[in-house]
């Protein structure tokens, strides 16, 4: 037999052999394992003190739990389909009480689950922009509350509020303009929150002409408005904000070519680490006020 055909039958027979050790130890299935991935930070103290955010994979809509010392804020719920997906993710994390909830505006990609969420937990706030639709995911919404013996209050620009030590901010709310009524983008809530050193932008679904309305502070993290979409993140914006990290909330494959390739290109091009839910699945950050750690499930 030719040398280098006997060195093939060599090779042909160990890969054999290798493959069965594998087979044998349980590890011919990795593939089908889904861990967690996370960035090479290392936290200091206590972790039961840590901050965490999940920014939660609900494909083309929003959802994002802000959690600390079993004090919670819920940003939107995602769409009606999402709304009894979005209470398994909050119930599995041992969630009972949402002490703050935000419907940033009233799209269903926002606020369709709203509704699953309500009549769920136990609610202390729920801050909506003044705004009113006739779309019936938002009728759903109200009769939720009224049932639930709730009212929907309208935060003011510069009211604040804390859970455990994490400082909110509203940064901006639809007061019912008719510039907001004609697109409700424009009504975004947006908050601000700030844990010790780090903080922390949720820009709903704003766009540039609410980026242009008033200066911002640098943020370490940023929530892309309108899941990625050209109408937002403005060169001047992100040069303000001027993140170090950038998460997008997004739908694999969606009609709307969200997230636009010119923003991807605009955050690169500031050095900004992009995180996004079509790629990633549901993203965590878990912070020491330090330091953000990034973690998700791989999709």
């Amino acid at each position: 037999m030719p040398k280098r055909r006997k060195k093939r039958v060599v090779e042909v027979i160990l890969s054999i052999i290798f493959i069965s050790i594998i087979s044998v130890l349980g590890l011919g299935k990795i593939n089908e394992i889904k861990p967690d991935y996370q960035e090479n930070v290392i936290l200091e103290g206590n972790a039961d003190n840590f901050l965490k955010i999940y920014f939660f994979d609900v494909g083309q809509a929003d959802s994002i739990l802000i959690t600390h010392n079993n004090e919670n804020i819920l940003i939107d719920a995602g769409t009606n389909e999402m709304g009894t997906t979005v209470v398994k993710k909050l119930q599995d994390l041992g969630i009972t009480k949402l002490n703050y909830v935000i419907g940033t505006h009233p799209h269903e990609d926002h606020i369709g689950g709203l509704d699953d969420v309500i009549q769920n937990f136990e609610i202390e706030h729920i801050y909506m922009p003044k705004v009113q639709t006739n779309m019936k995911t938002f009728e759903e919404v109200l009769d939720a509350v009224i049932d639930k013996g709730m009212k929907i209050e309208t935060p003011n620009v510069g009211d604040g509020f804390a859970i455990g030590e994490v400082n909110c901010e509203i940064m901006q709310c639809g007061t019912g303009t008719k510039e907001e009524q004609e697109n409700l983008n424009l009504s975004s809530i947006v908050l601000r929150a700030t844990y010790k050193e780090q903080s922390y932008l949720f820009m709903g679904d704003s766009e540039k002409e609410n980026e242009q309305a008033r200066k911002w502070e640098k943020t370490n993290v940023l929530k892309v408005g309108h899941h990625g979409s050209s109408t937002s993140t403005s060169e001047e914006f992100l040069k303000q904000v001027s993140p170090q990290i950038a998460i997008i909330s997004v739908g694999k494959d969606n009609n709307y070519g969200h997230p636009s390739d010119e923003i991807i290109k605009r955050l690169e091009q500031e050095g900004i680490s992009i995180y996004r839910t079509d790629e990633k699945g549901t993203i965590v950050i878990t912070s020491d006020g330090k330091q953000n750690q990034i973690s998700w499930e791989r999709k």
